[in-house]
């Protein structure tokens, strides 16, 4: 296979090398925004910003040609993947609306609102501005250090269309990486965006001390939230058992390697939302997407209080401590099992 991966962050520069070192021959390349970081990675065969440490396969390929002409880089692929934030993904998904070849993003998240009250999932953007293509996502529970590193990870390639689902089964299935297809492209779409939002909360959780009783509880109240929102949006309750909900929940909120989950530690030791985020070098997608999350939230009816006070936590209103107690003081309810869980 032709692959062509848009975007050398952590992500797209683990899932390029872990692709391009199978040894079914795919041709891979890794596409760079910026030309000097392109030369450098030539140069330097390591995505030394991001993956340091981490030896790129000799058979991987790299381009930086203009965003204006991504066009012409992916008119004979079998797969683009995009690996950019969801902030780029409008712009992404426009330079290759033409694209023949089946389409994937990594990206996980709400967009900020543009034309909507609310923010779009990334397959609602890909519907109202490439509506021919024939796309979908990539996802699931993991660090791109470890998928770099060639540790077991297994994935999920979600999709409306069949020849997507193969075409990621295809590119990335490997001894070291399973992927599972699912065509719940919502469910899995939500369990990517709410699991960050969740994370900063478990941060939150940990940083403060408060136990692993604590911690269980959020997460599993966490879990019921994010059903909730998804099964209002159209998605399989049954999705959010698997590896996007579940599994990328607990991945996310108790792994080292989550930057989410560091923002909410590093709030709880008393760091302004600023120095976190300024700590951490990367994006961390929850800092972005809590708010849009809450919003189409409210807009659909659903409750989320655990997203509802992160959110209040980011936006000062709320400290560490008032935001547990916000919580713990909500009253008491009952637990019900299915999508109509209540937090």
């Amino acid at each position: 296979m032709k692959i062509i991966v848009l975007g050398a962050g952590a992500w797209g520069t683990a899932l390029a090398a872990s692709a391009s070192a199978q040894a079914t021959g795919h041709t891979v390349t890794l596409w760079a925004r910026e030309a000097a970081q392109c030369q450098l990675l030539q140069v330097q065969h390591e995505n030394r910003r991001y993956l340091a440490g981490v030896v790129l396969p000799p058979a991987l390929g790299f381009s930086a040609v203009p965003l204006a002409h991504l066009d012409t880089l992916v008119a004979d692929a079998d797969l683009v993947v995009i690996a950019t934030p969801m902030a780029a993904l409008r712009q992404m998904l426009t330079a290759v609306a033409t694209c023949r070849a089946p389409v994937a993003w990594l990206c996980k998240g709400f967009e900020a609102p543009t034309s909507e009250p609310f923010g779009l999932l990334a397959h609602e953007i890909q519907a109202q501005i490439a509506p021919d293509l024939i796309a979908g996502v990539l996802s699931g529970p993991s660090f791109a250090l470890e998928v770099a590193r060639g540790q077991p990870t297994a994935l999920v390639a979600a999709s409306a269309h069949d020849a997507v689902r193969q075409a990621l089964v295809a590119a990335f299935h490997s001894p070291s990486l399973r992927v599972y297809a699912n065509d719940d492209i919502v469910g899995v779409e939500v369990g990517g965006a709410v699991k960050n939002v969740l994370a900063i909360a478990t941060g939150l959780c940990d940083g403060l001390q408060l136990g692993l009783n604590a911690r269980a509880a959020l997460i599993t109240r966490g879990l019921a939230e994010m059903t909730r929102l998804g099964v209002a949006l159209g998605a399989q309750a049954t999705t959010f058992m698997g590896l996007s909900g579940l599994g990328d929940l607990v991945l996310t909120a108790t792994g080292d390697l989550s930057r989410n989950r560091q923002v909410g530690l590093a709030l709880a030791q008393g760091q302004t939302l600023t120095q976190a985020i300024a700590s951490l070098g990367h994006v961390a997608e929850g800092v972005y997407s809590a708010r849009t999350v809450v919003q189409r939230a409210a807009h659909l009816g659903v409750d989320m209080p655990i997203a509802q006070a992160v959110v209040a936590l980011l936006d000062g209103q709320l400290t560490p401590p008032q935001a547990v107690v916000a919580l713990m003081g909500r009253e008491p309810t009952v637990e019900q099992a299915g999508v109509a869980l209540s937090a």
